[in-house]
């Protein structure tokens, strides 16, 4: 795996007091002035699910969710609880509350592999390998009223395999998967149904050449389908991995950039697994077989394609879902040097949750991937919000979070993981703006170092080292210096720190009374969450 050498002076401010300057090797990559803050990186209470969530999508309050999976319970809660109840791999929570939505109660009998809305709200379609729901007939492609709950028994086209993407208009269901016949008529991985009765469009009949279709989205205005997936091909023409077709009648309309590099074998390639509309833009999610193939994250006017910014970070990425103007995505991402961030570490270290910009903020340094059709292109910031989702085992991928989704005040996750910040929350989790969260995730204790003192021989003064520490979701902190057991501190520090980068920091006692003293570091965030350091040993 690629690794990068990326060296800054850290800097520290000192109020009242004389310091020694930190010197610290790493990148110093928190955002531009003005980006946009994030939610908080603190796991508010959610429901769980015994098995893996592979979809979610948001309408209103209310957030659905499919996958693989049997039971639901309470948050807090072990397997097997008293309040546990059944659920059939699709299930509603309040993302507000985290509860279970209990008059949503239905049964696939195979996993569900995507979960969507209209864009009046008034229907979810969820798409999946089930060929039944609550025991009815519904071939890998059901609805359900958001009004009353229920399965809308009059839509059930007949899929004659399974359903990965799915992206609708009020009047038509656009699907793709790796199926070839869809009721009755040939299909090849592509094709539309009306929404009043799930018939086929019969205008309506792209192909996807030579492999599966994973996600699709309607791009504003309801003219043009946006397709991703495994394919080389779209109706006998390279679009790698990406294109664009017309909603009326399936033939090709323009898309311009190139995110997914060509294939070199079934084994080393890259693919599209998630695309998700906001504004005037799509954002896409892709993985990567194969050794440094393009697994991050692009930005494209869903107009036209044209590339806004392309994210090479390393690990490959499975959902992605924009709030505003902060971009959040669930990968393994293990190296964000391509962004001034994170590097490599060895033995490899994950990280399953991310946050950057909306907008482009710079351009790639790094040197390009595998395949890659891109080099110095323009890339996004890495916003300072650093949940831990443990990794699961319930699929055998042994992953986190597969999806992500929320609203302008709230975001969710689902997957397989089994904790969240080390607390145990299986499957599903919740995340606030920090206006509606309790924002008690404060600095990481266990990362902050003991202090060292030491006496100078020229002088009186006394010199505290330290290893400072960082914070999930706020990237600079303040340093309070105690000598003894005293309660004012004696100097005050800020300093801006990740949890790839913590500046070895100093200050210096210029006049302390006569004898040995000891020395703590108190250490703050904006919110006013404090830990606290062990005394250092005593030096006078």
């Amino acid at each position: 795996m690629r690794q990068r050498r990326i060296g800054v002076l850290a800097t520290a401010t000192l109020l009242g007091a004389s310091f020694m300057p930190a010197v610290t090797a790493g990148a110093d990559t928190a955002p531009p002035s003005g980006t946009p803050a994030t939610v908080s990186a603190e796991p508010l209470p959610t429901w769980q699910v015994d098995g893996v969530v592979w979809s979610m999508v948001t309408v209103g309050k209310t957030v659905y969710a499919t996958g693989n999976f049997a039971k639901a319970r309470p948050p807090g809660t072990a397997p097997g609880n008293a309040k546990e109840v059944a659920r059939g791999n699709i299930l509603a929570f309040d993302l507000t509350t985290g509860n279970l939505v209990t008059s949503f109660n239905h049964t696939l009998n195979g996993q569900g592999l995507r979960i969507v809305a209209s864009p009046d709200g008034k229907r979810v379609y969820v798409g999946g390998e089930f060929t039944t729901v609550d025991g009815k007939a519904h071939s890998r492609l059901a609805a359900f009223d958001t009004a009353t709950g229920k399965l809308v028994d009059g839509f059930a086209p007949k899929v004659s395999n399974k359903v990965r993407g799915i992206a609708a208009t009020n009047g038509t269901v656009y699907f793709g998967g790796n199926f070839f016949n869809v009721n009755g008529k040939s299909r090849q991985r592509l094709a539309a149904v009306k929404a009043s009765d799930g018939s086929n469009v019969d205008t309506w009949k792209p192909t996807a050449d030579d492999d599966e279709v994973y996600a699709l989205a309607v791009a504003p205005g309801g003219s043009r389908v946006i397709v991703g997936g495994k394919f080389q091909k779209l109706n006998g023409t390279q679009k790698v991995g990406v294109g664009a077709v017309s909603a009326a009648d399936g033939s090709l309309t323009e898309w311009s950039s190139r995110p997914i590099p060509t294939r070199r074998s079934k084994d080393e390639g890259s693919y599209v697994t998630d695309l998700t509309v906001s504004g005037d833009t799509v954002f896409g999610a892709a993985n990567g077989d194969g050794y440094h193939w393009f697994d991050g994250r692009f930005a494209a006017k869903a107009a036209d394609g044209a590339l806004t910014w392309l994210d090479n970070c390393y690990g490959a990425t499975y959902g992605i879902f924009a709030q505003g103007n902060s971009v959040y995505s669930v990968s393994h991402a293990h190296d964000c040097g391509s962004l001034g961030a994170f590097p490599e570490t060895t033995p490899q270290t994950w990280h399953r949750a991310l946050a950057e910009t909306r907008a482009a903020t710079g351009k790639d340094q790094a040197r390009p991937g595998s395949g890659s059709n891109y080099s110095k292109q323009p890339v996004p910031s890495l916003l300072h919000w650093f949940p831990t989702l443990a990794m699961g085992s319930f699929t055998k991928q042994y992953q986190a979070a597969w999806a992500v989704t929320g609203n302008a005040d709230y975001i969710a996750m689902g997957g397989e993981f089994p904790r969240v910040n080390g607390k145990a929350q299986q499957g599903l989790v919740r995340f606030g703006v920090k206006a509606k969260a309790p924002n008690k995730s404060g600095p990481v204790k266990a990362d902050l170092g003991t202090p060292k003192a030491s006496k100078s021989i020229l002088s009186k003064k006394i010199s505290v080292s330290w290893k400072s520490t960082w914070d999930m979701d706020n990237n600079s902190l303040t340093y309070e210096v105690f000598r003894d057991n005293g309660t004012k501190p004696i100097g005050t520090l800020t300093q801006k720190s990740t949890f790839w980068n913590r500046p070895t920091m100093s200050f210096s006692d210029a006049n302390p009374p006569k004898g040995k003293h000891t020395y703590k570091v108190r250490v703050k965030d904006p919110l006013g969450n404090t830990v606290t350091s062990p005394a250092s040993n005593s030096a006078g």
